[in-house]
């Protein structure tokens, strides 16, 4: 699929066209270059982990197939235009950082993104940490509190009972 098209259907899934989709498709369409494939994962045979939230990651869920509640889209977040890429079938990894780039205007930062081949674009490193493992699902638990349905590895232990994130009762805002 050449650029463009991609562009088109990331475009039909985000929105609307921006500078970050655009990254997004030219980091997708170079992970396919470099992974060999042409289609999206099915399942969970290509694994994404983004460095950052912005657009270009709704580019990578579109074209790539890759999502968080499939399990193989995962957020290690460095506020980087980085993107590492596992293929569970071929063992291929490889991590591709945005290179700094600099444009005068909007329209020629597209231009060149649609036209301009991925190392020109993108710096290929080797990924510094291992292959996620497969998504996994658990066994959710009523919290006595407020009697919502939890997953297990959310629930806090206190005064002998499992509780909620949200009602664990802690001096640490990072935990509510």
């Amino acid at each position: 699929m050449d650029k463009k098209t991609m562009l088109e259907k990331a475009t039909h899934f985000h929105g609307h066209t921006c500078g970050g989709l655009l990254i997004g498709v030219s980091a997708a369409h170079y992970a396919m270059e470099l992974l060999e494939t042409e289609g999206s994962s099915k399942d969970e045979e290509i694994v994404c982990v983004a460095e950052n939230d912005s657009c270009s990651v709704d580019a990578i869920q579109s074209l790539l197939g890759c999502s968080a509640g499939k399990g193989n889209l995962i957020f290690r977040m460095r506020g980087k235009q980085a993107f590492s890429f596992f293929n569970r079938q071929t063992g291929k990894s490889f991590r591709i950082v945005l290179k700094d780039l600099d444009f005068s205007n909007p329209e020629e930062k597209r231009d060149f993104m649609l036209n301009a081949r991925g190392e020109d674009i993108f710096d290929v490193k080797e990924v510094p940490f291992d292959l996620p493992p497969k998504a996994k699902i658990y066994k959710s638990k009523r919290c006595p509190l407020c009697g919502e349905l939890t997953a297990e590895p959310w629930l806090r232990v206190q005064c002998g009972k499992e509780v909620c994130i949200d009602c664990f009762q802690n001096n640490d805002p990072l935990v509510r």
